[in-house]
């Protein structure tokens, strides 16, 4: 065998050798010592590391909470239907048939939906005062099916509460979280009855705390919120991130009248004094004096000669009243009240209701320039007062 065979035959078996290596290394990669199996898990196997420290992936465990103490209401009045003034006159009732039933009055039930949360083993439920407002039946449903009649133990028309009574045994109570720790961006959920579809909980933040001016109630200072609030959500939940109640879902800003990320609730803060003083006297109690007062602009300040926009200027003072008896008259300028300076007419509104009747109130006054002091015995605010 001549050399140039020898060196044929050596290069056919290093290629075949190769080609045996190659298939071994293919079906066999264990045999080199690479771990593909190891490989594979780790891009399998599931993610294990914490949730993020800035809220969970779910808010079920919040609603799961929450949800059983908030209620359905169902409202029903009778209203009159008076006949239209054109049925008094005989000649105008002749081509209706001639008849009295035309020109009688007839009644019909009006019905309404609202929500509700339960706030005692009692049975006493927050809810809106618009919500119940005239009804002559008060219906609320549970989330376990249970249906049962409610009255009214008492209603705030200036702050929009109300406090119904059902008797049940073992009722789900809400428990309540801390309003006034709320902050811009903080998540929270609504739960209501929106359009009485039934139990609906939607999901937003809080846009804005300290909400007022908006002439919804005599005493505002809402949270506002985007998370989803239609009719038939108002007296209901508005709970933190751990289902704690922060609100109670009273109104929405909207030109449609549906959702359009602007709602707002009542704190727990408010609504809860609110209902302690419903279930102690009736009704809240809070002081009046009996003026009425306006801010100070630069115009009327130009006009008092004052030197600047400091305090409110009363324009009016009921007769008899506190007030008047305590010697405010209209022109004078009220700076501060108990030493806490007043910048707008609403502050002197909370600050004067916030006493209870009988208290004294303190009133640092400005009148043709000059400083006074003058002292007041607040009395019980009359309901719907138009002033203050």
């Amino acid at each position: 065998m001549n050399p140039r065979q020898i060196l044929s035959y050596l290069a056919q078996a290093v290629v075949l050798g190769l080609a045996i290596a190659f298939v071994v290394l293919y079906f066999w990669p264990e045999i080199a010592g690479q771990d593909t199996a190891t490989v594979e898990i780790r891009q399998t196997a599931p993610d294990t590391s914490p949730r993020p420290a800035n809220g969970p992936y779910s808010y079920a465990i919040a609603v799961d909470r929450a949800s059983p103490a908030v209620v359905n209401i169902n409202t029903a009045k009778v209203v009159t239907v008076r006949p239209h003034p054109f049925f008094d006159d005989p000649v105008f009732r002749q081509f209706f048939g001639g008849g009295d039933n035309l020109i009688t009055p007839r009644k019909r039930v009006e019905s309404s939906l609202g929500s509700g949360v339960i706030m005692s083993e009692q049975g006493y439920i927050l809810t809106n005062h618009h919500v119940i407002r005239g009804a002559d039946a008060i219906q609320v449903s549970l989330q376990d099916g249970r249906m049962v009649q409610a009255k009214v133990v008492g209603s705030d028309p200036e702050t929009d509460v109300a406090v119904l009574k059902i008797d049940l045994q073992r009722l789900p109570v809400m428990t309540l979280g801390h309003s006034d720790s709320l902050r811009v961006g903080d998540v929270v959920l609504a739960i209501g009855n929106p359009f009485g579809v039934g139990q609906t909980v939607t999901m937003g933040i809080v846009s804005a705390t300290g909400r007022n001016k908006l002439g919804i109630n005599t005493f505002e200072n809402f949270i506002q919120t985007d998370a989803a609030i239609n009719p038939g959500n108002s007296g209901g939940a508005l709970i933190d991130a751990e289902g704690n109640l922060v609100g109670i879902n009273t109104a929405i800003f909207s030109r449609s009248g549906g959702n359009q990320g602007i709602g707002f609730a009542i704190p727990t803060s408010l609504a809860q004094s609110v209902m302690q003083e419903i279930l102690e006297h009736g009704r809240p109690l809070r002081g009046w004096l009996g003026i009425e007062a306006q801010m100070i602009t630069p115009q009327i300040a130009r006009a008092l000669e004052l030197k600047d926009t400091t305090g409110v200027v009363v324009v009016g003072v009921v007769r008899g009243g506190p007030a008047h008896k305590a010697g405010l008259q209209p022109g004078d300028v009220l700076v501060a009240i108990d030493g806490r300076k007043i910048i707008e007419a609403r502050e002197a509104l909370l600050s004067i209701s916030g006493h209870k009747p009988g208290s004294r109130v303190k009133m640092e006054i400005l009148r043709e320039g000059k400083s006074m002091t003058l002292e007041a015995t607040a009395i019980e605010r009359p309901a719907q007062a138009a002033t203050e």
